[in-house]
């Protein structure tokens, strides 16, 4: 039902796109001083659209309704499955946050990205044809010259330069992300000891504590800067590229307002989709934070070493299902032990951390 809903949003648009072209050529013949358009044109130019878009919305509230039932179900299921281990997972690091927080933003996460994957991929399905189709009469690039299906290899080139050159300078994003979930635990763990016993969350452990917050959430704030940098200059530079492909043709007259229309919506929506990772950057970064902590999570299953606890460790990539061995090196700070109460355990802390 969900892929269906998906389809028919992505036939509207398609639908829109070729409205916006007759509706642009009708406005071009009614602006010339030849042109002999009535009321009534225009009137039902709108009235089509407005029943395109009537649909449009109905469609697009019942897809939201289905989607987040399902993502809920799937939370349920994780929830379930913890639960049902829960005696042996109580034993690790912030057990209750992640089956509680954690499961819950991953199935958010999982919604919002699943939903825009599929709707990229079938965006392009429908737009690449038509894209295909469109820029056939386009044959010249600026400072290039002759080019077949121009608009269709300047559409794929670009997208994959950005996908590709953001990814490198956003390499950093997830494991900077994973380390600030952290140090945000260890300073949440030591507030709620503090709740019940006197001797713990002092001053001067809580100050440290939160010491190691505020650097890691500058580091991060760093690092995303520089990448939002490349990001919006990226997605700006593409709001004009299309018109900047379109020179040549536009300068000899070689075509009319509402193939234009036409020619640059489709191009938007290939973009669109080919730009899948560079709009989804800052969820997918949440995203493998979040999955790491769950997968560190469901490693403590494996230490049982049933034959549920090899399967799950295959599922999780765990590093030794292969070979058998009970030794893991784990790649994550065990929280529970990062302070003792004490000020002085606390200050080598961010070291620790970051190690």
């Amino acid at each position: 039902m969900i892929s269906a809903g998906s389809w028919y949003q992505v036939h509207l648009d398609v639908r829109v796109n070729t409205w916006f072209g007759d509706f642009y050529d009708l406005l071009q013949k009614a602006l010339s001083k030849e042109g002999d358009v009535s009321r009534e044109e225009v009137y039902g130019f709108i009235f089509t659209f407005s029943r395109i878009a009537g649909i449009y919305i109905v469609v697009a509230v019942l897809l939201a309704f289905f989607t987040k039932h399902w993502t809920f179900r799937w939370r349920q299921a994780m929830n379930d499955y913890y639960m049902k281990h829960w005696q042996v997972l109580r034993r690790t690091e912030g057990a209750s946050q992640r089956v509680q927080e954690d499961t819950r933003r991953f199935a958010i996460m999982v919604e919002g990205i699943g939903a825009s994957m599929l709707q990229s991929v079938l965006t392009l399905v429908a737009f690449l044809p038509i894209l295909l189709e469109l820029s056939a009469q386009i044959h010249e690039l600026p400072l290039i010259g002759e080019v077949s299906n121009a608009m269709v290899k300047a559409t794929i080139v670009w997208a994959l330069l950005g996908t590709v050159g953001l990814a490198l300078i956003g390499i950093r994003l997830p494991g900077l992300e994973f380390q600030n979930q952290l140090v945000e635990a260890a300073f949440r763990k030591e507030l709620v000891y503090g709740e019940d016993d006197q001797q713990r969350a002092e001053p001067d452990v809580v100050n440290d504590l939160f010491q190691a917050v505020r650097d890691s959430y500058f580091r991060l704030y760093f690092n995303f800067m520089y990448f939002d940098v490349a990001k919006y200059s990226y997605l700006q530079f593409g709001v004009v590229l299309p018109y900047i492909i379109l020179v040549p043709c536009i300068s000899k007259g070689g075509i009319t307002l509402g193939s234009l229309q036409r020619l640059v919506g489709a191009f938007n929506n290939v973009e669109r989709s080919f730009q899948f990772l560079v709009r989804n950057w800052g969820q997918i970064v949440d995203l493998l934070s979040v999955y790491k902590r769950l997968r560190q999570f469901s490693k403590s299953l494996a230490e049982e070493r049933g034959d549920w606890g090899l399967r799950l460790s295959a599922l999780c990539g765990y590093d030794d299902v292969e070979t058998g061995s009970t030794e893991s090196k784990p790649d994550y700070v065990e929280l529970d032990n990062m302070t003792d109460g004490s000020a002085d355990s606390s200050k080598s802390f961010a070291d620790r951390c970051y190690r």
